[in-house]
């Protein structure tokens, strides 16, 4: 029965548009696991901000999503959904999850950025 939910949400578009690593699938899961939402997945977008003029934006998804618009599909097992629009910003790009003495946190590694700023969250195309 389980196999049958995975396949259900696993993937409505032919390619996955960006990656989850090992270590941040580990830490999604972790998180998805504390807050009691196993079936969750995890929002990857775009918006306007930043000091490079775009600024990346993670959230627990709970809910289906778009399912007519978002491309959804899975990564290292977790469920992730990505709006049309951040798409075209987010295609071959890379969620990790880094762990420093400072601090540990999600980033995205994105090869279509052409600038980014000093802490990483924000880009220009």
């Amino acid at each position: 029965m389980e196999v049958e939910k995975e396949t259900q949400w696993q993937c409505n578009s032919a390619e996955s548009p960006l990656s989850v690593t090992d270590e941040a699938a580990g830490k999604i899961s972790e998180l998805l696991t504390e807050n009691n939402a196993p079936d969750a997945g995890l929002r990857v977008f775009v918006q306007g901000g930043g000091c490079s003029g775009f600024q990346y934006g993670l959230m627990i998804e709970e809910s289906n999503g778009d399912v007519d618009t978002d491309q959804i599909f899975a990564s290292n097992g977790v469920k992730v959904f990505v709006d049309p629009i951040s798409v075209r910003y987010l295609a071959g790009a890379e969620v990790d999850f880094v762990d420093k003495m400072s601090g540990g946190g999600f980033t995205v590694k994105n090869p279509k950025a052409k600038t980014t700023c000093g802490c990483g969250q924000s880009f220009g195309v």
